[in-house]
């Protein structure tokens, strides 16, 4: 920038502060620990957030449904969005007891709903490959098309 620009010269975006411009402190108040949690994993994965006081609307657009809500689909999908969901929780409150045990359990259904879900419509990921007999992974139906497949395990 010119050293002999000004702040019209440059627009709203750019400039200098002058010499005696006082220094800003930016603050933020700490989030409270929070004691309430959706109670349907597939709630907090429509709304974007396992807790609900940061269920916080972007630009006034609030997700009151979801199409995989009573799938097979949408239990994986939401569990596994809890279980990340907790893990970005306990990366900043890893002394909070309660949300560690919350965790593992989230795991444990996790994975038992993906075993499940594999097990009837076939590989979400290819790691689910390890326990197939043949490559399928291109076959249909897709994770989206709720049809049954027979087990392959």
């Amino acid at each position: 920038m010119d050293n002999n620009a000004t702040a019209a010269d440059c627009g709203y975006k750019c400039g200098r502060l002058p010499n005696c411009a006082p220094l800003a402190t930016a603050w933020i108040p700490p989030q409270e620990n929070a004691d309430t949690r959706y109670d349907l994993p597939i709630d907090a994965l429509t709304r974007g957030t396992l807790f609900p006081g940061l269920d916080l609307p972007f630009m006034n657009t609030v997700n009151r449904t979801n199409p995989y809500a009573g799938t097979p689909l949408g239990e994986v999908m939401g569990l596994s969005f809890m279980v990340k969901e907790l893990q970005l929780y306990l990366d900043t409150h890893s002394d909070d007891k309660e949300a560690f045990a919350l965790l593992k359990e989230a795991l444990a259904l996790y994975m038992e709903a993906k075993k499940r879900y594999v097990a009837r419509f076939g590989a979400l990921t290819v790691g689910d490959l390890a326990t197939m007999d043949s490559y399928d992974w291109i076959e249909g139906p897709w994770p989206w098309e709720f049809q049954d497949r027979r087990a392959k395990i």
